[in-house]
């Protein structure tokens, strides 16, 4: 008995890890009711580029409703192998989340690896607070805590 007790124990919290790693891997499943969710992963075409060359950053939309609103905003920063920010700026993004925005490397950015970043601008794209702060007079919906941590693409600038 005790050892039947335990299973359903231990498949409990394999259940729970496994909505929490769910969560953590950008959306929890959507479903009628559900909270936003955390925007898709962004790539970075071409991943080696020259100064004066083009490069895109996009995102598909995501597979769950992140809410972002019609108005929606990305910040794209990107920050040369010296550390410093040769792109800080916003672009439009839809509210499923995707967006496409191209831009020239500059002729200041020192070559060697660059990171770029893309988030929702004005948001907090991270909300492991336990509440809903995208979508205002909405009925109390619940988070699951998520990793926030920022991420980061990687761009080889050459000269």
């Amino acid at each position: 008995m005790a050892s039947v007790q335990r299973s359903r124990g231990l498949a409990a919290v394999a259940s729970a890890g496994a909505l929490v790693m769910m969560a953590a891997a950008g959306c929890a499943p959507s479903s009628p009711g559900a909270p936003p969710c955390f925007p898709p992963a962004f790539s970075v075409s071409p991943s080696v580029a020259r100064p004066g060359e083009s490069v895109t950053v996009t995102a598909p939309d995501a597979g769950c409703n992140p809410r972002y609103g019609g108005n929606a905003r990305i910040q794209i920063s990107v920050t040369d192998s010296s550390g410093a920010k040769v792109i800080n700026t916003t672009s439009a993004m839809n509210d499923g989340g995707g967006f496409a925005y191209t831009f020239t490397v500059p002729a200041r950015a020192v070559p060697g690896q660059a990171a770029v970043t893309a988030v929702p601008y004005n948001i907090d794209w991270c909300d492991d607070t336990g509440r809903n702060n995208r979508v205002a007079g909405a009925a109390v919906v619940l988070f699951e805590r998520a990793s926030c941590v920022m991420p980061v693409k990687p761009l080889t600038i050459r000269r």
